[in-house]
């Protein structure tokens, strides 16, 4: 295992209301050569015991982490805000990882999260070296009409989708491959027999387990973009 440092932070978000302060875990291995910001899904906060395990994952992967909660989760609200907000509190986290990171600076997240993060590259409001979704929800269930892709080719970075086959956010497969298709640097990471949480059926692991599960796969095309 890696020592890793890890000290509990806030930061501010700048609101159109006016500027408030998120929670976050920073996390840095000895000798990390680089940094990802997570951000959680959108029915749960920063210390998910799945957003653990991908940390410390990374962490023995020699990449430092930082984890924010989202204002609306904040502020003891269960429905995420506007987009905006979401996209605000990406800028305020890279900011405040790029005060202390090592290496480059990507962004990811779990479902929600990773198409926020999306959304804020696509508009240039961040500018991370790539980006990571844990299960990008390219639909609402059983509504694939309905396809949250059109700012993807606009995200200039990077982008690695890792994707359970069971997954009904993603079904049918061929909707993603053709979003993948059209982006300008982007690949999937399949994950056999995995639901949106990337939990397969008939084989139960803690979730925690789960997360670390997917650090080797997302640190290595991390260190293939570096």
């Amino acid at each position: 295992m890696t020592a890793t440092a890890e000290t509990q932070e806030r930061f501010a978000v700048d609101l159109p209301s006016g500027s408030v302060e998120v929670s976050a875990d920073l996390a840095r291995p000895e000798g990390c050569w680089a940094t990802v910001v997570i951000a959680h899904g959108a029915g749960s906060g920063y210390r998910h015991p799945f957003l653990l395990g991908f940390a410390r994952g990374l962490a023995d992967q020699g990449i430092a982490t930082l984890r924010f909660n989202f204002p609306y989760l904040e502020a003891g609200r269960r429905m995420p805000g506007p987009a905006p907000h979401a996209v605000a509190a990406w800028v305020g986290a890279m900011a405040f990882a790029a005060a202390s990171a090592d290496g480059p600076i990507w962004a990811s997240g779990k479902s929600y999260g990773g198409r926020m993060a999306s959304m804020a590259a696509a508009e240039g409001a961040i500018d991370p070296a790539g980006l990571v979704y844990l299960g990008y929800p390219l639909h609402p269930p059983g509504a694939p009409s309905k396809p949250r892709v059109a700012h993807l080719p606009a995200v200039t970075a990077p982008q690695l989708f890792v994707e359970g086959t069971n997954d009904p956010f993603i079904d049918p497969h061929a909707q993603l491959d053709e979003a993948v298709a059209s982006c300008q640097d982007a690949a999937i990471a399949w994950i056999d027999g995995g639901g949106h949480s990337f939990e397969v059926k008939g084989r139960p692991r803690p979730p925690a387990e789960v997360g670390a599960g997917l650090a080797p796969l997302v640190g290595e095309f991390v260190r293939s973009r570096t």
